[in-house]
């Protein structure tokens, strides 16, 4: 049955005005679950297996279901053992939960018999089943495949792949370098070619932005266009390609299956205010800052909270402001303890582990992405909409921070602590990765990464004509708290998306900086010819300007120079002079991470020419 709960809805409410006008109680759902129904689901494996989180003796495998079912398991096998064997004689049970905010809406891509045509924003019940392999020795590879039973008794198993517990240290590793996929159309071509020009990699680091509305479900598992996120890390895709006339269909890549996934959290994986009912796409774009949901609740804890629950409250300011729950659901990753003297806290949206000879530190560093118009209409990031402007409950706060990075913050002061530890020092390679660029020619360094400056245009009468936000260039967190921290703990390699191209950098400290996120589509870059949307520095009767030394329309913001491709640059100037930079909708690239050689090499394929194979274009040396 459904399970009934008095809500409050507050029409016309100005929260953080304490102003009310009018209040109803209304029933609603206290769950996601849809009323119990009749399901045509196939009885299959939703997904592949995929490794997570490896320590020295052990791998985390999951997998997903559309059905609940029993006796989900992993079967394993011994070193050695040949894969065609279908002998695996080590069972392992799993553990089954259901990821609790799974949708659907009119803009998934989904052709699925329990969704023909989905009316307004519904619940799509999947399950995660995990199984914990233990008691493995470094070094070694071992057979395995997943087990699931239905409800009806129905057993459906894996193909065999490989596992491995963490490699020690010394042991040569091959990493992929990815992020950005976002069901875009160069993904599976992207993850095809890494298969086929790099064999089997041993880890994937993904810096972010794995899909474009986390809550979707179809967007993770079974988008119809053919290009989900497990199907092309998987080899499970089927993308239609058309250039010049002609289509490819491309598959991705069997990567995650044989080795562990190691994302970071990007804006793409971050859902802005709950709601059962909205489109998925306006609760994405709809967060507010976490201070500005906690000062609404306080102004009425009488309301939503009268028996004063610290649970209730804790969900009341998540649901009002952003979460990142159905990533967390989805994924198993290391585990860092927050420093705060209040209450033991622990997190996995920023962590460190050690690979070999690599210590890989993963923070979560990025903000929501608002538009950069300054049409009335527009609720952006240089000014809020013209229609909310006497209506804060509306407004977006400009492109806000999602978690505090600055000196003195929580995850500032964990990384101090990281980069102090035994791991970190002693590691041969020292990696962090992160979604927001440090330095890029892409558009999405502007405006500095700093807490958005609030700007009041008023008419004499003192009314407002407009809301806009300041970023001021000497407060940008990344460049002037965050990076000096990187460079003096001897960070060797800093790793990066959000701006959808390839270009790197090195520093006077010698710290390399690498964007690789011309993956599934570009954006463009910005560096001599063409320029970056900046706000104006003359403003309007209506709109103030804004501080024209705050926004760099080209080159790199934060002062280096990129570097030009040195094998084989793929772009070139009218001049034909090298390009540094792949900003392209036809080329896509990667990167692999050879701990062997110590170096980093990045890797072109041309869509256009379907049958050609990935070309090296770039490679450098880790000091």
């Amino acid at each position: 049955m459904w399970k009934k709960r008095w809500t409050v809805l507050a029409s016309g409410l100005l929260w953080g005005l304490g102003i009310t006008t009018l209040i109803v109680l209304i029933p609603q759902s206290s769950s996601l679950s849809p009323p119990p129904r009749l399901s045509v689901v196939s009885r299959s494996l939703l997904t592949d297996p995929f490794l997570q989180n490896p320590t020295p003796s052990s791998v985390q495998v999951v997998w997903f279901t559309e059905f609940e079912g029993k006796a989900h398991r992993i079967n394993w096998g011994q070193p050695g053992q040949s894969p065609r064997l279908e002998i695996l004689s080590n069972p392992v049970p799993a553990v089954t939960t259901q990821l609790s905010r799974t949708r659907e809406d009119a803009r998934s891509h989904l052709k699925h018999p329990d969704f023909p045509e989905p009316q307004g924003t519904v619940p799509r019940p999947i399950w995660r089943h995990e199984a914990t392999v233990t008691g493995l020795i470094p070094g070694q590879r071992v057979p395995y495949r997943v087990v699931s039973q239905s409800e009806d008794g129905a057993v459906i198993e894996s193909r065999i792949f490989t596992l491995a517990a963490a490699p020690p240290p010394g042991q040569a590793l091959k990493i992929l370098l990815t992020s950005d996929h976002q069901n875009m159309p160069m993904t599976a071509a992207n993850l095809q070619k890494v298969q086929e020009t790099v064999g089997r990699v041993d880890a994937v680091f993904l810096a972010g932005d794995l899909v474009n509305v986390p809550d979707r479900a179809s967007e993770w598992f079974d988008d119809s266009r053919g290009n989900g996120f497990f199907p092309c890390l998987q080899g499970r895709a089927d993308y239609a390609l058309e250039r010049h006339g002609h289509t490819t269909h491309y598959q991705g890549g069997e990567i995650i299956q044989h080795a562990p996934l190691f994302p970071a959290l990007g804006n793409h994986e971050v859902m802005g205010r709950f709601s059962h009912t909205a489109p998925l796409n306006e609760q994405f774009n709809t967060p507010i800052p976490r201070a500005t949901a906690e000062q609404w609740y306080e102004s009425h804890t009488d309301l939503f909270n009268p028996r004063g629950k610290q649970s209730l409250r804790h969900r009341w300011v998540m649901d009002n402001s952003f979460n990142t729950q159905t990533y967390e659901e989805i994924f198993s990753l290391p585990i860092s303890t927050v420093p705060n003297p209040e209450q033991s806290e622990a997190t996995s949206r920023y962590y460190a582990v050690s690979l070999g000879d690599i210590r890989l530190v993963t923070l979560y560093v990025t903000q929501i992405w608002r538009s950069p118009h300054l049409a009335p209409t527009v609720r952006g990031r240089y000014q809020e909409r013209e229609a909310d402007l006497n209506t804060p409950q509306n407004w977006g706060y400009g492109q806000h921070i999602f978690e505090p990075i600055e000196r003195g913050s929580p995850q500032y002061q964990w990384l101090m602590q990281e980069l102090a530890s035994d791991a970190f020092q002693n590691a041969r390679y020292k990696v962090v990765m992160l979604h927001h660029p440090p330095h890029t020619l892409g558009d999405n360094i502007v405006p500095p990464f700093t807490t958005p400056v609030p700007v009041y245009d008023r008419n004499p009468d003192g009314s407002l004509t407009a809301v806009r936000y300041e970023y001021p260039l000497e407060a940008d967190y990344i460049a002037h708290d965050l990076v000096p921290l990187l460079e003096q703990a001897g960070v060797h390699l800093v790793f990066f998306g959000h701006s959808h191209l390839w270009n790197r950098f090195v520093s006077p400290a010698g710290t390399h900086y690498l964007e690789t996120s011309n993956v599934g589509n570009s954006y463009g870059a910005f560096w001599k010819e063409s320029s970056r949307p900046v706000p104006p520095a003359q403003g309007t009767d209506t709109l103030g300007g804004f501080h024209p030394s705050h926004y760099i329309p080209q080159g790199d913001p934060n002062g280096l120079e990129p570097i030009v491709p040195t094998v084989a640059p793929p772009l070139v100037d009218a001049a034909g002079r090298p390009l540094p930079y792949l900003a392209s909708n036809d080329i896509t690239a990667f990167s692999i991470l050879d701990t062997g050689s110590g170096t980093v090499s990045s890797y072109y394929f041309d869509t256009r020419q379907p049958e050609s194979a990935g070309v090296k274009f770039d490679e450098f040396q880790l000091r």
